[in-house]
């Protein structure tokens, strides 16, 4: 369903059991991220209407997320540690040239977001399932079903404003890309990394 060119390697939740209190840190971060990006596109493209109003209800659900997330961290009695850099988002990123139209830089910010979202959505299937502490794993459940509803609103909104044929082209050369990126990743604490 995802589309997802190289699935993660099953390993990587070990290296998450080992470190709950930094992935939890990271998700939250990703979370935030989300909302932020949400409230980038309703600046960016305000004529949007359809989007923006998609996008105001992303922002409320993204800071839920997060605040769900931080509950976590404090319910084991942690703090929210400081944020990370992304090295999957800041590869993925780099992809679109930068410039072009309006239309095609909206429609390539779309993109990132689609895929980025698959990608949470699978990382999340695979803490439902592999992950030990069944309370997290139940966590990651209910969250995963949102992330899919993330990715396929994104594509959709890509597929609406730009040409279908040219938007589905780009999605799988974007898909090739990621998985190139995630060949050397999955070996750390992080939910994209």
């Amino acid at each position: 369903m995802l589309g997802l060119k190289l699935p993660t390697d099953p390993r990587w939740v070990n290296i998450v059991e080992k470190n709950i209190e930094d992935i939890l840190t990271d998700h939250a971060f990703c979370e935030q991220k989300a909302a932020s990006t949400a409230i980038s596109l309703i600046v960016s493209f305000p004529e949007y209407t359809d989007l923006v109003k998609e996008m105001t209800a992303l922002v409320k659900e993204e800071i839920s997320h997060f605040k769900m997330v931080h509950d976590k961290i404090i319910e084991r009695g942690w703090t929210l540690g400081r944020d990370r850099k992304d090295d999957y988002v800041n590869k993925l990123v780099q992809y679109f040239p930068k410039g072009g139209s309006r239309t095609d830089q909206l429609v390539h910010r779309l993109l990132y977001a689609a895929l980025i979202e698959a990608r949470s959505c699978e990382r999340f299937r695979l803490l439902s399932e592999e992950l030990e502490d069944q309370e997290l794993a139940t966590f990651y459940r209910n969250l995963m079903v949102s992330e899919a509803n993330h990715y396929t609103m994104f594509l959709g909104f890509a597929r609406q404003y730009g040409d279908r044929r040219v938007v589905d082209k780009k999605w799988q050369d974007l898909l090739d890309y990621e998985a190139q990126i995630m060949v050397d990743l999955s070996k750390s604490e992080t939910i994209h990394g």
